[in-house]
């Protein structure tokens, strides 16, 4: 028998699920943390925009985590289109990286020079340089599948996961 709370008892879906999407944005969060100050990985705009559904996801799993009934459903629902952007930020970057598109964020793009003294245009140069967002990251020698395409195929994961904790919550309300 499962204690109150964590399984899919009678009060609707239990804790869980709530707890295994913060747990999953967390870990795409600290991936992404770890490739940056760990292995020194340079982000794009791209992949620094692509952080912000797991922020998200993080929030409604600990949303889902306290809410009961209806209220941690809810939360799940609101995390499916999250995971869509997610899918989507992924597949636009991956589509930049491979050459089929250019990327929509103007930091992205070539730096533009503008006339002025030497100085000037050297205080004017940010303190980081920026990574094109063509420029693939590849987190493990020899696989062919970038961060960028890792990340998107951990959306589409995670989305099923939330799938199936909706579907089957919903099966389990029906006795």
């Amino acid at each position: 028998m499962m204690r109150r709370g964590y399984g899919m008892g009678r009060g609707g879906m239990g804790r869980g699920p709530g707890v295994m999407l913060a747990l999953a944005g967390l870990a795409a969060l600290g991936v992404a943390a770890w490739a940056e100050h760990g292995l020194g990985e340079v982000p794009c705009g791209l992949c620094l925009w692509e952080r912000w559904p797991w922020r998200v996801l993080v929030v409604l799993g600990l949303f889902a985590a306290l809410a009961r009934g209806q209220g941690a459903r809810a939360m799940l629902w609101l995390a499916v289109p999250v995971m869509l952007a997610a899918c989507g930020l992924s597949a636009v970057h991956v589509g930049v990286e491979q050459g089929w598109w250019p990327s929509p964020l103007p930091e992205c793009r070539a730096p533009v020079f503008h006339p002025g003294s030497f100085a000037e245009r050297l205080a004017a140069m940010p303190l980081r340089p920026a990574k094109p967002c063509d420029a693939p990251n590849y987190l493990i020698g020899g696989l062919p599948l970038s961060m960028t395409a890792m990340d998107g195929v951990y959306a589409a994961c995670v989305l099923l996961v939330i799938a199936f904790c909706l579907f089957r919550g919903r099966r389990s309300g029906r006795r």
